[in-house]
């Protein structure tokens, strides 16, 4: 593993003695796979009943992963955070809503987001984000997909999706603040990406400030950014992409099993982290006209793009390339990142408890699934906590 991610103090500053505790007891909890069913389906029960959980919640899991209920709840992470070089991209993360008062809502509240963002650079938030289906049906996303006639309905459903992803990214362009938009299901993907690469090349002519997001679980991603770029070099505009290992993977094998057709994910985790390396190094090579933000709780890719970087002569604040992990994990890779003064930033998810808690459950039960990662979380904690009893003795 990178040594360079080794120093606990480094990447537990931030934590107070009893937060250190609580971190740890929370990630055995999160270990257990019986608890974890057991207590999503008593959370998912208690909040049905609307049982008085929303507090224990909030002082629990909630406090760990999230920054808070509201922007200004986060202002206090955020500033912290960055205080040790760490920025924060504040993602609203209210999920599963799609009748249109709700998909209005969340675009406002994005709306609201990008100019808390801009009024907050100087504090740490240096990147804005959007969701695609927060702007519109995922129903609608798949019939453009897959090529299907729209009704009259839905083809204003669409119009307004188009005009809601414009607004968005103009925004972001007249504040200078870079935009990612986020990646879903493979099976609605195709009409996000087109929206994604429409407004690259509307709002991306002198620099990226719209990026899409590729997950490099499916192994059709590579090709795709080559195709994309050779569009970029011969239109002349550029291209800010995201790249993460991905979060759908057993809902794409099971949809693609049960409908007969070829899987888009990689045979296995090796393939998975070979395609992400092979991405890095891709982007890295032509980061002239690509810039980076690379989510990754995975050490060895940290490691590689941040040798990468130096192999190729790019100081560690190239304004082009930026590491990320989501907050509540991977304090380590983060903070020692930072310390050495490369770009990193934590993705911050913020809203209503109750309305957060789909996310909260699939970051637990994604941290089950992940080999090694729950492990590495506890061995990392209890190694500060040794640390930090060893120097008071």
């Amino acid at each position: 593993m990178g040594t360079q991610f080794n120093d606990t103090k480094t990447a537990f500053e931030l934590k107070s003695d009893s937060e250190l505790n609580w971190a740890y007891w929370l990630f055995k909890m999160i270990g257990n796979n019986t608890l974890i069913n057991v207590g999503t389906a008593l959370t998912n029960f208690s909040l049905k009943l609307h049982l008085p959980v929303e507090g224990m919640i909030r002082s629990t899991v909630f406090n760990q992963f999230c920054g808070g209920i509201s922007e200004q709840d986060c202002l206090p992470v955020i500033k912290k955070m960055h205080e040790k070089g760490v920025g924060s991209v504040l993602d609203y993360s209210v999920e599963g809503k799609d009748d249109e008062a709700s998909l209005e809502a969340t675009f406002k509240k994005t709306m609201e987001t990008i100019d808390f963002g801009n009024k907050h650079r100087n504090d740490g938030i240096p990147i804005v984000v959007f969701k695609p289906t927060g702007f519109g049906r995922f129903a609608v996303f798949q019939k453009v997909t897959e090529g299907k006639e729209l009704t009259e309905g839905e083809k204003k459903e669409w119009g307004r999706i188009r005009e809601r992803f414009d607004a968005a990214c103009k925004k972001a362009y007249e504040y200078n603040i870079p935009i990612l938009v986020d990646a879903e299901e493979s099976w609605m993907q195709t009409a996000a990406d087109d929206l994604v690469e429409e407004m690259m090349r509307k709002y991306n002519k002198k620099e990226p400030i719209v990026y899409g997001t590729l997950q490099m679980y499916r192994h059709d991603r590579l090709p795709y950014l080559k195709a994309l770029y050779e569009r970029a070099v011969k239109d002349d505009f550029y291209i800010g992409m995201k790249i993460v290992r991905g979060a759908y993977m057993e809902k794409e094998n099971e949809r693609a099993a049960e409908m007969g057709y070829p899987t888009p994910i990689c045979a296995n985790k090796q393939a998975t982290d070979d395609n992400y390396d092979a991405m890095l190094r891709f982007i890295l090579d032509h980061i002239d006209r690509i810039s980076l933000f690379a989510g990754t709780h995975n050490e060895k890719s940290a490691a590689l793009l941040m040798n990468l970087m130096k192999e190729k002569g790019l100081k560690p604040n190239d304004k082009r390339v930026w590491l990320a992990q989501l907050y509540g994990m991977s304090d380590h890779i983060s903070f020692n990142a930072s310390k050495e003064h490369y770009n990193v930033a934590k993705y911050l998810p913020f809203g209503p408890v109750r309305e957060v808690m789909p996310y909260l459950i699939r970051r637990a039960e994604e941290n089950t699934s992940v080999a090694g990662q729950t492990g590495r979380e506890l061995m990392l904690l209890e190694a500060e906590k040794k640390r930090r009893k060893a120097a008071k003795a």
